[in-house]
């Protein structure tokens, strides 16, 4: 059951270039003049329509699609700033405008911010085509405050074959004055969970907490004697090379995983002198641009022993290689599968790619000869890269949200893609205080220390200079990536046989929170926002702008 937010009165109307904030006695003075604004003006000029002429119901659940009814005491128009899902198309688009005659019902499937309850729809006169918008590094609730840095869109035909409602383009006009209905969204949560195993993003559309299954899954090093492979029940010893019973028996594995979600899975195979990869990629054709891919990934292969003192205790920390590659990279490899269990039940314009690269340790291997061997005639739009992310925001340490390709370190030179960052960080996941904290430290030190150093309520947006994963090959095919990843040099455990789940947990651990509820929200955090831009780019693809 959700309830309706008393933060804001719903008759009060916000004029889209208010410069300062309200204080009380003016809002309260509002509250006292809405009754009587019809009365200023012509004669024939419409009466205003206020917020509480729109009617709700149904469930306002976060995170989740559901259901809501909309109707009307009088006719109006609505802006809705979250995904939809167009009922002609049945796809998902970036919000839209309705109009809605008094007595009218339209029922309408949305989508709201999983980590952010306080839910917005602007209300307008009939007929209205442009509304103002938030910025793109504040949230809707900091954009009622201060509406001095908003911007504006207008209403665009559905670019879609069989869309019914309004697309949304940018534009300079905002129209005017708006009202605003807030609501107060509610995540649904497992019961059989507490705060301590992170309870709080333990369900939805995708959720943090099966990111955390899935990677305790894997790396659960408890022995079988009937496994063969690598003794062990989950997929350990993940290492390259030719006849590595563990590694086949991974492939087979996640092949299998792939094709339970319903994607046309393949094994690739690559052999170029000695060098040699292995990729496990699940399709979802696209239904409007299916040479168009998209795609998503991470690599599954972990670094292998190089020094046997690594296998000694007490020399966790000293030699190379590990069994169970937690934290690089179960982690995004567990992501990858998240986002395709999700995604692959629904309908995209462009064909959707969940790739497992191998050989990434070796230098890339698996996603260069993936990028190098694209069939003819297709492109890929976006790329999206998870390696090593966990170890980052809400522990101690940096979540690091990298773009590119970056052609000097002076300027951004993916305009788009890092608004598109922004956008989604700042409301649906509710971070616009910590993004301006990163955006500082990036200004002051650059990526070198946000991988190495402990830091406090940072998530930081940047072009990287570097490329030391799977996105390198795309940008060189002129491909815009975006990328997630926390702590790297300044993890002791890097590809270290002490990288397992325990270990990451024991970084994790703060004092307001356990290590196991903060990496359970961190992979929350950081699978909601691959899965926001991959909906966002499916709708419109981010061009490389260099």
């Amino acid at each position: 059951m959700s309830r309706e937010s008393g933060a804001f009165n719903n008759d009060v109307p916000v004029a889209a270039n208010m410069s300062t904030r309200l204080s009380a006695l003016m809002i309260v003075s509002l509250m006292i003049l809405t009754p009587l604004s019809g009365c200023f003006g012509s004669d024939d000029e419409p009466p205003r329509v206020s917020a509480t002429d729109l009617l709700i119901s149904g469930d306002i659940g976060g995170g989740i699609w559901s259901t809501i009814i909309l109707g009307a005491k009088s006719d109006l128009s609505v802006y809705i700033p979250y995904f939809i899902q167009d009922p002609g198309s049945l796809r998902a688009q970036n919000g839209t405008v309705l109009e809605i005659s008094a007595g009218e019902e339209v029922s309408v499937s949305w989508l709201l911010p999983p980590r952010n309850s306080d839910v917005v729809i602007l209300v307008g006169q009939p007929g209205r085509s442009n509304w103002p918008t938030r910025a793109a590094n504040e949230s809707w609730m900091e954009w009622a405050a201060n509406m001095t840095h908003s911007g504006a869109v207008e209403v665009a035909m559905n670019g879609d074959e069989g869309g019914l409602w309004p697309w949304l383009n940018h534009s300079e006009n905002d129209g005017g004055e708006v009202s605003l209905r807030w609501l107060t969204s509610i995540r649904p949560q497992r019961t059989d969970l507490n705060m301590d195993e992170g309870v709080d993003a333990s369900d939805g559309w995708i959720d943090g907490r099966s990111v955390y299954e899935w990677v305790q899954f894997i790396t659960d090093e408890t022995p079988d004697p009937t496994d063969l492979a690598d003794g062990a029940k989950g997929y350990l010893d993940r290492w390259i090379g030719n006849g590595n019973p563990a590694y086949e028996d991974a492939i087979l594995y996640f092949e299998g995983v792939l094709s339970d979600f319903g994607l046309r899975t393949e094994v690739h195979r690559f052999q170029a002198g000695t060098l040699w990869a292995v990729n496990i990629c699940g399709y979802k054709d696209g239904t409007v641009f299916p040479d168009e891919w998209l795609v998503f990934g991470g690599h599954f292969d972990i670094a292998p022993y190089a020094t046997p003192t690594s296998l000694l205790p007490g020399f966790e920390q000293t030699g190379y290689g590990t069994r169970t590659g937690a934290y690089d990279n179960t982690a995004g490899s567990a992501m990858v599968l998240t986002t395709a269990g999700a995604l692959s039940q629904f309908d995209a314009r462009r064909t959707m790619v969940f790739c497992l690269w191998s050989s990434e340790e070796e230098g890339l291997w698996g996603s260069s000869a993936f990028a190098d061997s694209l069939p003819q005639g297709v492109t890929v739009s976006n790329y999206l890269n998870l390696d090593m992310a966990g170890i980052n925001y809400p522990g101690n340490y940096a979540l690091s949200v990298y773009l590119g390709p970056d052609g000097s370190g002076a300027e951004i030179d993916q305009p788009g893609m890092y608004h598109l960052a922004e956008w989604i960080g700042s409301d649906a996941l509710n971070l616009s205080y910590q993004i301006e904290n990163g955006r500082i430290e990036w200004e002051n030190g650059g990526e070198a220390p946000l991988w190495g150093n402990q830091y406090n309520d940072t998530v930081a947006i940047y072009e990287s200079p570097t490329a030391r994963s799977d996105h390198q090959p795309f940008q060189d095919i002129g491909v815009a990536t975006l990328g997630w990843n926390g702590v790297v040099d300044g993890y002791p455990c890097y590809h270290k046989t002490c990288d397992q789940l325990e270990t990451m947990e024991g970084y994790m651990d703060t004092e307001t929170a356990t290590g196991e509820a903060n990496l359970v929200h961190s992979w929350d955090i950081v699978t909601w926002w691959a899965v926001f831009a991959f909906l966002h780019m499916d709708q419109s693809p981010v061009p490389n702008e260099l």
